[in-house]
Formats: structure tokens, sequence, C-alpha cells
């Protein structure tokens, strides 16, 4: 019997998982990890567990992030570090970001905050943007998902990049790789797309001279993870006018504090942490694929690197 503790800070959420997962795994225990006996369990399944619950499970053959990322597991101050930690990415998850990242990008290419704000004020002014040919994306990240991103922009006739820490060869897509890649791909980027993993090399990432880089007027697109970003430098790129606008998915406190400047700020759209949500639905289906594909095997694609933080 395979024996599975779910975590995912929420009871309501905790309860649809486990449902999923118990039909999904036939004869298989699934249970709230909080909940669980010590020692007894096989798998947990997280996202972004305290301490304490996964270091008293000394039986576990692995840890299932919730989400492609694993930098919300590997901080745990406590986490048994022989523990493998399965990845979750699935078609679903990939579909959802392909779409968040296209339909922001376009917003940016189309200057919608611009003309928003002009219907605010009920103000008809007509303007021209140019055709997607013409408008340089990059995307920072071209793993499953970035990859994945990088080349929907493309179809959509943007003239496409993608950087990634070392060189990769993308159909349709320009690509740079490493620290000599990174300054002539941020140079070309009129809309930027973070995607990366948070890793010590990649934490803080989105600062004051990444900015400075970029086009004259530029938009930042993050949907990587919170610690990417440097907040007061954003702020201070976007009141100068260095930046045209920002989307953010991800923040470093979530949810964001209500009293945080990025709420009201005009040139700011917030989204919840949204871009890709991994839904019970869809998410249980991959995780119940993984763990019996682990079980039997003892291994998986998506196994993550804990030397590289993804």
């Amino acid at each position: 019997m395979i024996r599975i503790g779910v975590w995912l800070g929420d009871r309501n959420e905790d309860r649809d998982w486990i449902a999923r997962l118990a039909t999904l795994i036939p004869g298989a225990r699934v249970e709230g990890l909080a909940e669980a006996v010590p020692d007894t369990l096989d798998y947990a399944l997280v996202w972004a567990p305290p301490e304490g619950l996964l270091s008293r499970q000394a039986a576990l053959k692995a840890v299932i992030s919730v989400g492609a990322g694993v930098d919300h597991v590997l901080r745990v101050a406590d986490l048994p570090r022989h523990l493998p930690i399965l990845r979750t990415t699935g078609p679903d998850m990939v579909q959802r970001l392909r779409e968040y990242v296209a339909l922001h990008v376009l917003a940016h290419h189309r200057d919608l905050m611009d003309t928003d704000a002009r219907q605010a004020r009920a103000e008809w002014q007509v303007f021209v943007t140019p055709t997607a040919n013409r408008r340089r994306v990059g995307v920072m990240g071209l793993g499953r998902i970035g990859a994945a991103c990088a080349q929907t922009l493309a179809a959509l006739g943007f003239d496409t990049a993608g950087w990634a820490r070392s060189p990769r060869d993308l159909p349709g897509v320009r690509t740079y790789g490493g620290e000599a890649g990174l300054a002539e791909f941020l140079d070309r980027c009129e809309i930027l797309v973070c995607l990366l993993p948070l890793t010590a090399d990649t934490a803080d990432i989105l600062n004051a001279g990444l900015f400075a880089r970029l086009a004259p007027g530029a938009a930042v697109i993050n949907a990587g993870r919170g610690g990417h970003l440097v907040e007061a430098d954003l702020l201070a790129a976007l009141d100068a006018g260095r930046l045209s606008g920002a989307t953010l998915d991800v923040f470093r406190t979530e949810p964001l504090p209500p009293d945080h400047p990025f709420w009201r700020h005009p040139r700011i759209r917030v989204t919840p942490h949204i871009a890709s949500y991994v839904d019970p639905d869809s998410g249980a289906r991959v995780v119940a694929q993984n763990i019996l594909a682990f079980d039997r095997d003892g291994t998986l694609p998506d196994i993550a690197d804990p030397g590289r933080g993804y």
C-alpha cells in the first residue's frame, strides 16, 4: 500500500487533493501530512511546508512539489537532504503558462495600460502600435515551460529570443546562454518575460542594472518567483520612465499585503500567482502517474537537482 501525506497550506485544498489522489491510486492511503502518524508515509505532496512536517516522516521515499519549482521545499531548514524531490509539470500547466505569457506580452505590446487609462478619462485617442514582428521579446528560462512559451510568442510573430544558463537550440527562437550571452540578450529586449527557477544565481536578477540594459521603455513580466525581483528597483525604474510597465504574478510575500505599493501603481498589473496554477483535477493525474512510476522504478525525469536548485 502506498501512503501519501498532503500539505498545501489550505485545508479545503488539501481535502480536494486527498480525494482526487485516493481515486487515482487504488488502495493508497492519502491523508493530511500534519495529521499523519510519524514514520508512516511513503510520499509527501507539499507546497511551502513548515518545518517539522517532513523531518518527522523518516520513511519517506520522496517529496513531491505541487509545481515545477522546488525552492519552497529546499528552503525548509530541517528537510531531509537525501530525499528526492519530484517536480509537478504536465500539459495543462504548460498550456496555462503559454496562455498567460501570450496574454500579457500582447497587452504590453498593444499598450493596454494606456488604453485603460484613456477609457477611465473617457478620452478617445487613436494610436498605432508596431506589428509583432517588429517587437523584440525575450524569455529568461528555457526549460520545458519556458521553451514552450518562447515558441508560442514566436508563432504569434514576435521577434523572440531566449536566455538560459547554458546554450539551447530552439527552433524559431534566437537563443543565448550563460553570463557571456546575457548582456546581448538583454540589450535587444523590449518586453522581458522571467520564467527562471529561483536559485542562488538568479535571486534578485531583476534589478536596476538589468533594467538599465533593456530597450528604453521596455516592459517586464515576472511569472518566475518573487525572489527574482528587487521591488524598489522596479518602482524606481517605472517612476523614472525607464520601464513602461510591469505584470507581476509572483511576490516575495504571498498573498501580497493590501498596503503594498504594487497594488495601486498605475504601471503595474498584479495577478495572484495564477499564471499556471496546478489544480486538483489535472494536477492530481500528473502526481499520481509520477508516484506510481517512481514507486515502480525509483526514478523519474522530473526529479529536481538540489545542487542547481531546480
